[in-house]
């Protein structure tokens, strides 16, 4: 398929350690697509659902020891371990070869290797990159070939890129917890994953290549891969601002990124765009702005929770060419379910293990009881999305205006506040947090450290990546502005303040004001803050000048309290964490003290 030296060395080199039967390229062809998924359907890997209500949809259920991504299974293999950090799972290369080599050999034996090109971000753009996995996975091959552009158009350009690709090797070997790895050799463009199915674990393009080994090439080559979505805001005029966020899980990233606007907003001709759900890559645009594209080009989204009201958007991409991973099957329509989809769990069900459910016996406090895993996914086409982007293929991405950054807390944050600076803001993003909720495991209100988003993504030490932004904040002529947002600031009796979903709007127009100098702000220790009066609240029930007014109020004991935990997490990361951040930190806590 190509005559690319590099490649079918490789290849071949990877098929002697693995020895499968055959070799498969995939070329992204609906006829070959759709005998694949005949072939996964008759073997059991999929259940083919209603084609006249979830046209081209199936079902996929993982091993039930095989849910999610495994972090402490999670390694990052640099030849010196300080390169690692100590946020990451650090493993020596050379080990990490030996020992993944003896459980891929013969891993393929009875079974295809698929070898699956495809690019993250449009092919031949400035912001493309190539990888090519080979799995022995049909639903993996499925999956990428939603997730990311693959197949010919790919194809067609490997003969010109020498070694310039990342090489994935998947194989499911036994799913044996015991033995699974996802280990990532950023030095050798190289990543193994091994005894998982897991779509986090195992669709090599996502997570794996697009943060991990990406993050590492982006501080290389003088670039950014975050764990942002893309957002932009249609104007009345006609004119599109665009936006990254990045949110910790749980916090509504996806539902920001497909955002409805309020009802006031649409009468006023206001329409969101979403560019990218969950990851982009940013360069420095020839005009001196920092541009973005998603370079997936599907989404992987959770099911569970994801409805009507929480983000409509989603549930009508999943109405056609999507694969559900671990839902209920309804098998009274063929259809599919999940908690928090709707009241009206299906009476005659299977459970993501494959068992017989029953309804009645669901207690939204016992996990053990959903019938969906909680981790239940979807993997659905962008383009099948109401509101995706008429930008999300050009190649030249989109010029950034605003980067946001968000975090789950009851006190501490408030509604909205903006960095005072590039440097500032690089600090707001390493301190973000959210706190633990009663449906998350282990003690409420404990406090977790997920600076940018990106705790579990970094390819390389976390103190390099926080000097990686301070670095990229002086080579940008014409930087975003930074924010800080929090959606879940709550009362004395614990219900939240703020109602959120499409009325974050609200806020992000504000955000947006700000950064064209339309909307004044005022100065705290911590940044600057909107006055009440102009966060717009037109037809906004339940919700005051007054309760903005409290929404924004810097809580100064809270931040006080805050800081020694800062401190201990700059620790945890060490001592490459940059003096600028130190300094920044230094700083709040004086303001803090003296505004008492």
């Amino acid at each position: 398929m190509t005559n690319n030296s590099y490649i079918n060395n490789w290849i071949k080199e990877m098929a002697e350690l693995t020895t499968p039967d055959n070799i498969v390229w995939i070329d992204g062809s609906k006829e070959q697509t759709k005998a694949l998924q005949e072939q996964a359907v008759k073997d059991g890997t999929l259940e083919a659902l209603n084609p006249d209500l979830l046209p081209n949809c199936f079902l996929h259920r993982t091993a039930v020891n095989d849910v999610a991504r495994v972090e402490n299974r999670t390694f990052i293999c640099t030849r010196e371990k300080a390169d690692a950090g100590n946020i990451n799972n650090w493993m020596d290369p050379k080990e990490c070869y030996d020992k993944l080599g003896k459980l891929f050999r013969g891993s393929m034996k009875g079974m295809t290797m698929y070898v699956i090109p495809y690019s993250m971000g449009v092919v031949g753009s400035d912001f493309a990159k190539i990888g090519i996995e080979l799995t022995d996975s049909i639903y993996v091959v499925l999956n990428m070939l939603i997730m990311t552009r693959a197949g010919q158009q790919v194809i067609d350009v490997l003969d010109s890129i020498g070694d310039n690709f990342i090489k994935g090797l998947h194989a499911r070997a036994e799913l044996d917890e015991n033995n699974r790895y996802i280990c990532h050799f950023p030095e050798d463009n190289t990543i193994w994953s091994i005894n998982s199915g897991y779509g986090g674990n195992v669709l090599l393009g996502k997570k794996c290549f697009a943060l991990r080994i990406a993050s590492y090439l982006g501080r290389k080559e003088g670039w950014m891969a975050e764990h942002m979505l893309i957002l932009g805001v249609e104007y009345p005029n006609g004119e599109t601002k665009y936006v990254t966020a990045a949110f910790p899980s749980a916090c509504g990233k996806t539902n920001l990124a497909m955002l409805i606007p309020p009802e006031v907003f649409r009468k006023k001709g206001y329409k969101v765009w979403c560019v990218g759900d969950d990851i982009a890559w940013l360069r420095v645009g020839k005009d001196g702005r920092l541009w973005a594209v998603n370079p997936e080009n599907g989404f992987f989204g959770v099911a569970p929770g994801t409805n009507e009201k929480s983000n409509p958007n989603a549930l009508a991409t999943t109405k056609r060419d999507t694969i559900f991973t671990n839902v209920v099957h309804d098998l009274d329509n063929n259809t599919v379910w999940w908690e928090g989809l709707n009241d009206n769990p299906p009476k005659n069900a299977i459970d993501w293990k494959g068992n017989k459910w029953d309804y009645t016996k669901y207690d939204k406090k016992d996990k053990s009881t959903c019938g969906a895993h909680p981790n239940s996914r979807f993997t659905s086409v962008a383009k099948n999305c109401p509101c995706v982007s008429p930008k999300f293929d050009d190649p030249a991405g989109v010029p950034i205006s605003a980067i946001i950054f968000g975090g789950r807390r009851a006190k501490t944050a408030p509604l909205v506040y903006q960095s005072t600076s590039w440097q500032n803001g690089t600090f707001v993003g390493s301190i973000m947090a959210s706190e633990t909720t009663a449906a998350a495991a282990g003690a409420v209100g404990v406090v977790r450290r997920d600076p940018m988003a990106m705790r579990p993504f970094v390819g390389y030490d976390m103190g390099d990546y926080f000097q990686h932004w301070l670095d990229m904040g002086k080579n940008i002529p014409n930087p975003p502005k930074i924010f800080h947002v929090n959606w879940f600031r709550t009362d004395d009796e614990g219900h939240f303040i703020w109602p959120g979903y499409g009325e974050n709007m609200r806020v992000v127009k504000w955000i947006l004001d700000r950064c064209e100098d339309k909307a004044d702000a005022e100065l705290t220790p911590i940044g600057y803050v909107p006055k009440p009066e102009d966060i717009d609240v037109e037809g906004l029930e339940g919700v005051s000048t007054d309760t903005i007014r409290e929404l924004l109020r810097v809580d100064t004991a809270s931040w006080l309290e805050d800081i020694e935990n800062i401190r201990e997490f700059y620790k945890t990361v060490g001592d490459r964490v940059p003096a600028e951040l130190i300094e920044e930190l230094n700083g709040l806590e004086a303001r803090l003290k003296a505004a008492k």
